[in-house]
């Protein structure tokens, strides 16, 4: 009973598709691919608009623990608007991807579709991990396993459980708790730039998770606040772009040879 209340509350899948993909109006890949252990997964490929400089770029972008690819398209819209290309991907029991979710089935998920990328011929260097909420403890375990040019954390928690101690005060969550996602155990060991966006109108995982966070990263690094509720990042989307840019003029400088930079 544990272990399924447990699982209940972290993942929240849907597999209704309440779009298309095309509603966005612009060229897109409908992607199938599967993961080392043997899950069909699925996925939409937004290239970058013609002649952009930064097409040999691109977000791979993990979302959070409820819906699915398909109500995500407003963040796909805004990180198309970088300039970079958008790969969006559905976990197993998500949308149309096969399985059931699990922590490390999800963190294989990220790797498969990193696979997928890196297949499709994106370097490593021009790959940067966009985790949403959840995806954020997937794609820092994703920047532990894999090279990649950059992390970004939105509207995510230092830990599973250290979030679910927050929301179940009244359970020992810390000595039951099986479903980690310990982002914050991560990033002192990464050495990619990363950048935090949170909120302090954040009422499901508290700014201070962002704080954590931040203390933990090595540089660089940025702490970079929107404004909204949770998974609202859009709700100042000038601000919410200008916290990318910042971050990807870094990430670009980050990878220039040292005596460039000096």
């Amino acid at each position: 009973m544990l272990r399924w209340f447990e699982h209940r509350q972290v993942y929240h899948p849907s597999r209704v598709l309440e779009s298309s993909g095309a509603e966005l109006k612009r060229p897109f890949e409908d992607v199938t691919f599967r993961t080392s252990d043997g899950f069909e997964l699925n996925g939409w490929f937004y290239p970058a608009t013609d002649n952009s400089p930064r097409a040999d770029w691109v977000w791979l972008l993990c979302h959070g623990n409820a819906g699915n690819i398909s109500t995500r398209l407003d963040l796909c819209a805004a990180l198309l608007g970088t300039g970079l290309n958008v790969f969006i991907f559905d976990y197993r029991g998500y949308g149309r991807s096969r399985g059931r979710p699990s922590e490390e089935g999800t963190y294989q998920d990220a790797e498969a579709a990193y696979s997928w990328l890196r297949r499709k011929g994106y370097s490593e260097n021009c790959i940067v991990a966009y985790g949403e909420s959840l995806g954020g403890g997937v794609a820092a375990e994703l920047a532990s396993r894999q090279p990649l040019a950059g992390l970004v954390l939105e509207s995510s928690f230092s830990s599973a459980t250290d979030l679910g101690a927050e929301l179940f005060a009244w359970l020992p969550v810390r000595r039951i708790s099986r479903i980690k996602y310990d982002t914050c155990a991560k990033l002192p060991g990464l050495k990619v730039p990363v950048l935090i966006l949170h909120s302090h109108g954040d009422d499901l995982i508290g700014f201070h998770h962002a704080e954590k966070n931040l203390a933990l990263a090595n540089q660089p690094k940025i702490l970079w606040e929107l404004s909204g509720g949770h998974s609202e990042p859009l709700t100042d989307r000038p601000r919410f772009l200008e916290g990318l840019e910042k971050f990807l003029r870094l990430v670009e400088v980050h990878q220039k040879p040292e005596a460039t930079r000096n």
